[in-house]
């Protein structure tokens, strides 16, 4: 599977000749011309590492570099900017850039960095990964495998999921459940956590029906619903 680049630079010179430069060393390279586009495409697919200019249109580089920072942590940023001053390479580097480069670049040296970047970026994305029996999640794209098979879920599933392999041995009423996931208060009659449990329960069951990664734990007289776990 190819290591995925957004590549954030408004000249469109310099976009494309990083786009043949990455493609020819076996990247998959996304192309944004503009702050706001690149936001677009780390909303639908957040890519391994950002190359990212400051100077663009729509949305500066900085204010980019903080949000990639603060949604998408999992994602190295790489800046590649014509602002030489070390204060700013400071500023950036201490804002979360993960290295600098001033422009105009040697080739040779930004694909060193970028994959250096990767490299450090691959060991924190595996230590990372909540993982139990077979199943294990990774954050850095919001998936579940279980062995070497992906798991479908939808967004809330993979939410709860999530929640429950982070806490191995934690007890969760279906109040925590629902107020964690769906970020609203419980009101007590909401069936929509036990639908999702058993949804995920069965997409786990066909592909190990002998196994069992959640269970259910008797109430305690003052609470009205049943506690889900992970068993062990």
């Amino acid at each position: 599977m190819q290591t995925s680049i957004l590549i954030v630079e408004d000249d469109d010179n310099i976009n494309h000749m990083l786009h043949d430069l990455l493609t020819l060393h076996g990247f998959c390279t996304i192309q944004a011309f503009s702050g706001t586009e690149a936001m677009l495409y780390m909303q639908k697919q957040p890519p391994a590492a950002v190359i990212l200019d400051l100077m663009l249109p729509g949305m500066p580089g900085e204010e980019l570099l903080a949000k990639i920072k603060s949604d998408y942590p999992q994602t190295a940023v790489l800046v590649a900017s014509a602002k030489e001053d070390v204060s700013k390479r400071v500023s950036l580097l201490r804002a979360g850039a993960d290295d600098y480069i001033t422009k105009p670049f040697d080739t040779e040296e930004l694909l060193a960095r970028l994959e250096a970047i990767l490299r450090r970026s691959q060991k924190q994305v595996a230590a990372a990964r909540p993982r139990y029996k077979d199943l294990t999640i990774h954050p850095e794209n919001y998936t579940v495998f279980v062995g070497e098979t992906e798991l479908s879920l939808t967004k809330r599933e993979y939410l709860i999921l999530e929640l429950l392999l982070s806490n191995p041995g934690k007890v969760f009423t279906k109040s925590n459940l629902y107020e964690s996931v769906w970020n609203e208060e419980f009101l007590g009659e909401d069936n929509a956590v036990n639908v999702h449990i058993s949804n995920i329960r069965k997409k786990l069951a066909k592909l190990h029906p002998d196994e069992t990664y959640i269970r259910s734990v008797s109430a305690l007289p003052s609470l009205c619903c049943a506690i889900l776990i992970f068993s062990f």
